[in-house]
């Protein structure tokens, strides 16, 4: 056809040569060879005579015309071969023929693109028309997929329900011919998104709603849910297979819809197996999937978590009740509340970790349901329960594993785990610096009077209140344990110090702790008139001390001392474990066989309460060591007291208590005093370092500042940045009051 010099070749002789080839590729993609490729020489051949026929000059450039006819054999071929094969089939027939003409056709469009690359690269650049390859899928687009849409989308969806309903079918044809939506789209997908899954959205509400409206009244809650997320797999499994990844969340949210928001009331109240009921029953398994499903779908969240947070605050109410009624009951009959106590506190603490093992297990840890959690035991952990503070509760509680003699029989591993657990529930407390002051009162009880069972664990606490809550919690009472150890070493030094000086003999063996005020707790000291052979003793005491320091002041603390004394009673002689009070009172009697009230309260300078307290221990208590006139249980100004020379006790060592006095009110007090001290130092704090600070601003910082450690009223804030004001630490802005200034 072509010699040594170039002819012009006109349009007929040269698309006459070009359809013999396209003929060729009709044949081999009919006859079903579309892999079949064409020779070297054969596709030289067809690329040139397009090339030739585009590069003649005018008239002979036949680059438009080729670019139609490039569309016309698509079209011709369509209409004459594709469509008619098409339409004669049905369902998954005529799905399984779309997928081979597509690919017919995709095998097409390459080859007669490449035979016309010519006119892809100058002339539909040139005069920017549709790029061949585009034409191609165009003429596909327009002749077979508008047609036949809606029947395809039809057939598809039918395969989905039947694999819905269990019947097996062809994924790999489903997904074929879903890529079929996606690319006739060339980039776009409204053509997927529109003519399929708009259909198949709508389907899936409708099989839902069917599926959904006949599980909901014949099963129980487990039974439909272990349903619905078998269906919620399936969908996803779907997705992974054949869908387009875009049609996922939809298809999900319209899946969860029909399943679960429209029967959110039954699920959630359903009798006997609902979330209320599985909650009850404690049906962990069943919660834990109903949590799964549930946490998928955005609008059950709220309500999913607002349900376990009213069940943990209703079962832990019931608890706070039942305590409340047994410490009544109690009280009734006078019998003490502190074993009941213990009990309550051990029941808060395993319904803790029952409803926390839930969160972090059962329910995965999600954040709604934590965040309900945490709010039900702040406000259940926040509560009074019989006059008495949860603070006050877990203090009392850690005392009574810690100390000797202890109800609580815990081994050492048990007791870590415990106190571990203490630690955490402490988290919930508002308060906590109510709760360490009562923690602080009882471990000074402990360390001073050898109390503590376990002296590790007494360390092992404080480092996890320290790590928990830094060292502003402990460091008193980190402080207590140093004392106490500097003043053991102090009395190993006064023993040298008598052992080496003859004359400075005591006359009895003295023990004395010497303590650093300002990590104990406040005890109130009097002026306790001694025996002579007290009052020696503490000479001894004070000038053994003033050869270490003369800088420092002893005030002594006789409430918290004890006394061993003989009794030598008529049947036997016994020793009596009393306080330095009542161990003075006793030895009035050495020279005196008769006392009047008045007389003992002048003798030993104490108050009328101290005097009632005192002689109601060793004459109307336990053990009578003194007889009283008139012999009745209360004590009176006009009593008159005795030694009873006849007492006996079944053991030859006794201790002798004073009545237990209320410390919770000087605790509360301490603590109120402590806070005003803290918010003035909160306060001069930020006003120091922000210099000028407007007052709604100052108060919300301070609340800030001081949250940590315990919930401070807005009134008393304001109060004391009132007395700031006053005691020039502050001023008030001239022209704004509300505006304040720190005064350097």
């Amino acid at each position: 056809m072509l010699g040594n010099e170039r002819k012009t070749i006109d349009l007929e002789q040269g698309w006459e040569f070009m359809q013999k080839g396209i003929l060729k590729l009709k044949n081999l993609l009919d006859e079903g060879h579309p892999e079949t490729e064409f020779s070297s020489e054969e596709f030289f051949m067809l690329y040139t005579t397009i090339y030739n026929m585009c590069t003649q000059k005018p008239p002979h450039d036949y680059s438009q015309q080729l670019y139609d006819k490039y569309r016309e054999a698509f079209e011709e071929y369509i209409m004459s071969t594709v469509l008619p094969s098409l339409r004669e089939k049905h369902d998954e027939f005529m799905l399984r023929e779309l997928v081979k003409r597509w690919g017919n056709h995709k095998v097409m469009v390459r080859w007669l693109s490449r035979f016309f690359y010519y006119l892809d690269r100058y002339f539909i650049v040139r005069r920017s028309l549709p790029p061949l390859n585009e034409v191609g899928l165009t003429c596909f687009r327009e002749l077979v997929y508008q047609e036949l849409k809606v029947k395809v989308s039809d057939a598809v969806i039918s395969l989905i329900d039947k694999e819905r309903e269990g019947e097996q079918i062809d994924r790999a044809l489903l997904k074929n011919i879903l890529d079929i939506f996606v690319v006739i789209g060339m980039g776009q997908m409204d053509y997927y998104e529109n003519d399929f899954e708009a259909a198949l959205l709508k389907d899936s509400a409708a099989y839902y709603s069917r599926k959904a409206s006949s599980w909901i009244s014949e099963d129980f809650c487990p039974d439909y849910l272990l349903k619905a997320e078998e269906c919620l797999k399936q969908e996803k499994d779907r997705i992974s297979h054949y869908l387009h990844s875009s049609s996922g969340p939809k298809l999900l949210k319209k899946v969860q819809h029909e399943l679960w928001s429209v029967y959110e009331s039954q699920l959630f109240e359903k009798e006997h197996s609902g979330y209320h009921a599985l909650l009850t029953g404690d049906k962990v398994e069943n919660l834990s999937r109903m949590v799964r499903v549930f946490s998928k779908v955005e609008t059950f969240l709220d309500p999913l978590a607002n349900v376990f947070k009213q069940h943990v605050t209703a079962e832990g109410t019931a608890l706070v009740k039942q305590a409340e009624d047994e410490a009544d009951s109690r009280k009734a009959n006078k019998k003490d509340v502190g074993l009941q106590q213990q009990v309550f506190m051990r029941k808060l603490i395993e319904l803790h970790d029952k409803y926390m093992a839930y969160v972090n297990g059962h329910f995965q840890n999600h954040i709604l349901l934590h965040k309900a959690f945490k709010e039900a035991f702040e406000a259940l952990c926040n509560k009074g329960v019989s006059g008495s503070s949860i603070a006050e509760l877990l203090a009392t509680f850690c005392d009574n594993i810690l100390k000797k003699g202890s109800s609580e029989k815990l081994g050492d591993e048990t007791t870590e785990e415990m106190l571990e657990k203490v630690v955490k529930l402490l988290s919930y407390i508002s308060d906590k610096d109510l709760f360490s002051e009562f923690y602080r009162k009882k471990l000074a009880r402990r360390l001073l009077f050898d109390k503590s069972a376990n002296d590790d664990h007494e360390r092992s606490m404080l480092m996890k209140l320290k790590q928990q809550y830094s060292g502003q919690l402990t460091s008193k009472m980190e402080g207590m344990v140093t004392d106490l150890t500097l003043a053991k070493e102090n009395q190993t030094s006064f023993e040298e110090y008598l052992s080496n000086n003859p004359n400075a003999n005591p006359g009895i063996e003295l023990t004395v702790t010497v303590l650093t005020a300002g990590f104990w707790p406040s005890y109130r000291s009097f002026d306790l008139n001694l025996p002579a052979e007290m009052v020696k003793c503490v000479k001894v005491f004070r000038e053994f001390y003033q050869t270490k320091t003369k800088h420092r002041k002893l005030t002594w603390i006789y409430s918290l001392g004890t006394c061993n004394i003989i009794g030598n009673f008529e049947p036997r002689s016994t020793e009596l474990i009393v306080t330095t009070s009542q161990a003075s009172a006793l030895l009035l009697f050495n020279s005196s066989d008769r006392l009047s009230y008045s007389e003992i309260m002048t003798q030993l300078n104490l108050t009328d309460d101290d005097v009632v307290r005192l002689l109601h221990s060793l004459s109307s208590a336990k053990y009578q060591i003194l007889n009283k006139e008139p012999n009745t249980k209360s004590i009176a100004p006009t009593d008159h007291f005795e030694f009873n020379s006849k007492f006996t006790g079944k053991m030859q060592r006794i201790r002798i208590p004073l009545p237990p006095m209320d410390e919770k009110k000087k605790v509360i007090g301490d603590v109120d005093r402590d806070r005003r001290y803290a918010i003035d130092a909160s306060i001069v704090r930020i006003m120091k370092s922000r210099k000028v600070l407007d007052h709604q601003q100052l108060v919300m910082e301070c609340v800030k500042q001081l949250g940590p450690m315990f919930k401070p009223d807005l009134k008393a804030i304001k109060k004391r940045i009132e007395d700031l004001i006053s005691r020039d630490y502050l001023e008030r802005g001239k022209d704004n009051p509300n505006l304040l200034r720190y005064l350097a």
